[in-house]
């Protein structure tokens, strides 16, 4: 049996997607689950024989309508309209629709959460205690000398988990003291490599040599599994999903919030660059961001430190 067109067309977009625009594992399970789950009511409001060109934005808000009145947030609803905008805007770029319907409807407002950033003295506090013979004794992960690089590099190099996690050893340039990172869309950037980071992993690399010479095995990867199996079975590349669990675990640990993830420290990272005086456009470069509104949105002052900023500048404040 023959696919409805509609799902054909989500298929080949998201098929796109992977090839054309290197779009995340992440990302591309998104979009199937929206895409797929529109795809469904389409057919069955509209029938099987439903031609994209039929749908307009009226179809869309119902839809939005009916995630409403199944209990879905307005952040849920918002990234189902996100997709559909997406699809359609490819398939009105190949002939498939006329125009963009989704970009027609309205996207729901959300409120803005600030995010929750651990201050200067408690990051430097948590990382530094990694370094301490106590941390040693009373580790709450299988390894710490490789954590204390995953700490490192997220906070002192702000970058995303998925970019950590698939840092290969030649991507460290020590000659020039950076890091080449592959951002979303296979976008390259280099980062500086600092003090403690290049500290942290050169006392890792001996272990991780040493582990991969037991297991009898070989990989790029710069960070590994704490179990790696022998021979050819399994990966032994650290997965984005570890890489959260330890981050979690060693917060706690060292008394940050709960709620402590790879994101936190990344959006610390950029927060504190800006209280320390960086250039918003030197932020932007580092955590790679396309748009400067998106490191604005990392990066967001307190009232009293914006405060505190005009005391010591603006000459009437004085």
């Amino acid at each position: 049996m023959n696919k409805p067109r509609v799902a054909q067309l989500a298929e080949d977009f998201l098929a796109a997607l992977a090839t054309e625009r290197a779009a995340s594992p992440h990302t591309l399970r998104g979009y199937r689950r929206e895409l797929h789950n529109f795809a469904d009511y389409a057919v069955k409001k509209l029938g099987s024989a439903t031609d994209p060109k039929t749908i307009d934005h009226k179809h869309i808000r119902a839809y939005l309508g009916e995630l409403y009145g199944r209990g879905l947030s307005k952040a849920s609803v918002a990234r189902a309209l996100a997709a559909l905008r997406s699809w359609f805007k490819w398939m009105a770029r190949h002939g498939y629709v006329e125009q963009n319907a989704a970009a027609l409807v309205a996207t729901p407002k959300l409120p803005k959460h600030l995010p929750r950033v651990p201050s200067i003295e408690q990051m430097n506090r948590s990382v530094d205690s990694l370094t301490s013979n106590a941390a040693a004794k009373d580790s709450k992960t299988a390894w710490l000398e490789r954590d204390r690089v995953i700490f490192e590099l997220l906070y002192g190099c702000g970058i995303r988990n998925a970019e950590l996690t698939g840092l290969n050893l030649e991507d460290i340039h020590w000659a020039n003291e950076v890091i080449l990172v592959r951002g979303k869309g296979r976008k390259q950037r280099y980062v500086p490599l600092g003090d403690a980071a290049a500290e942290a992993i050169r006392s890792y690399l001996p272990l991780r040599e040493a582990k991969l010479a037991y297991a009898k095995k070989s990989t790029p990867a710069l960070l590994l599994n704490a179990r790696i199996r022998t021979g050819n079975h399994g990966d032994a590349r650290l997965t984005t999903r570890s890489v959260g669990r330890i981050v979690k675990t060693l917060a706690i640990a060292n008394g940050l919030s709960a709620d402590t993830h790879p994101h936190t420290l990344r959006h610390a990272f950029g927060t504190h660059m800006l209280e320390e005086g960086a250039d918003m456009r030197a932020i932007q470069e580092l955590l790679g961001h396309e748009r400067l509104s998106t490191t604005q949105r990392y990066t967001q002052l307190t009232t009293a430190q914006i405060t505190q900023v005009y005391d010591r500048t603006h000459p009437r404040a004085k």
